[in-house]
C-alpha cells in the first residue's frame, strides 16, 4: 500500500475507535512495528492524533465562541461564502445554518426576495430591516458560543416545510465519521433540516478537512454541494465523483 494511503487510512481507522493499539494497527495494515510507529508519529507532528500508552487516540477539540471561529480565515469565509450565495436565486426558500462561514451569505442574498429559515441570531438581526426577506425561526434556549437557537421542542413542525437548498456548518468532515458538529443540541435541528431539503450545500474551508466534531449530523454523501477554498485531495474528489457532490471552489 501507497504510504499517503496508509497514513490516510489509519488516521480515519482512529477517528472510527477513537483509542487504538500499535499492535491492533500492525495488525489490522498488515505491517511492522516500525513502519506503524513511523506513521503515527507524522500524524502525531502534524496534529492530527496524540499518542497514548501503548497506543494513539483522537484529539477531541473543544468547541470555541462564534467570535474566536469567526475572525479565523475570515477572507477565506468571505470567499466560500460568496461562492455558494451565488447558487440563491429570486423567491428560493433557503435554510441558513448557525456558523461564522454561513452568516458571511448575507451581503450577498439582501437583496434578493427570499424566505429563510435560521436558528443564526445573527442573520435574523440583519435581516430585520430587509422587507423583501421573510424570516421563519422557532426559538429555543440560546447558545451563546455558537449564537443560534438550539433545543427545538417544536421539531415536528419542521416537516411541514419542504427547503429548497440548505447551507450547512461544519466542526469538520471526514470520509469516515460525515458531517460533524461540536454542539450536540444544534444536531438534530441539522439533520432534519438535511433531511427536508431538496439542496445540501455544505460551507467549509480547507482546515475542516479530516477533522471531526462530536456529533454526526448527517453522512458526507448527503451533501449535494461542497463549497470550499481550494481543492481537497485525491481520495476527496473521487469520493465526490462517485457520489455525484459537486465540489465548488471559488475561483
Amino acid at each position: 500500500m501507497i504510504k499517503d494511503i496508509r497514513i490516510k487510512e489509519i488516521q480515519e481507522y482512529v477517528m472510527k475507535n477513537e483509542s487504538v493499539s500499535l499492535d491492533e494497527l500492525m495488525t489490522v495494515f498488515d505491517v511492522s512495528k516500525n513502519t506503524i510507529r513511523r506513521d503515527v508519529q507524522e500524524l502525531v507532528d502534524r496534529g492530527e492524533l496524540k499518542k497514548v500508552y501503548g497506543g494513539v487516540s483522537v484529539i477531541r477539540k473543544k468547541l470555541e465562541s462564534f467570535q474566536d471561529r469567526k475572525v479565523r480565515n475570515q477572507g477565506v469565509k468571505e470567499k466560500i461564502a460568496k461562492e455558494a450565495a451565488s447558487f440563491i436565486e429570486e423567491g428560493d426558500f433557503i435554510f441558513i445554518d448557525s456558523g461564522t462561514t454561513t452568516i458571511e451569505m448575507f451581503d450577498y442574498l439582501k437583496d434578493k426576495h427570499l424566505t429563510i429559515f435560521t436558528n443564526n441570531i445573527d442573520m435574523i438581526s440583519l435581516a430585520v430591516p430587509f422587507k423583501n426577506l421573510n424570516v421563519i425561526t422557532f426559538g429555543g434556549m440560546l447558545d451563546r458560543k455558537t449564537k443560534s437557537f438550539v433545543y427545538q421542542r417544536n421539531m415536528d413542525v419542521l416537516k411541514d416545510y419542504n427547503i429548497k437548498k440548505a447551507f450547512m456548518a461544519s466542526t469538520g468532515i471526514s470520509l469516515t465519521n460525515g458531517v460533524t458538529n461540536a454542539s450536540p443540541m444544534e444536531s438534530e435541528l441539522k439533520k432534519t433540516v438535511v433531511s427536508r431539503s431538496s439542496e445540501v450545500y455544505l460551507l467549509v474551508d480547507h482546515d475542516k478537512f479530516d477533522k471531526y466534531g462530536l456529533i454526526t449530523y448527517c453522512g458526507l454523501d448527503e451533501v449535494d454541494y461542497l463549497v470550499t477554498d481550494s481543492v481537497p485531495n485525491n481520495i476527496y474528489i473521487e469520493y465526490a465523483k462517485n457520489n455525484n457532490i459537486q465540489l465548488v471552489v471559488p475561483k
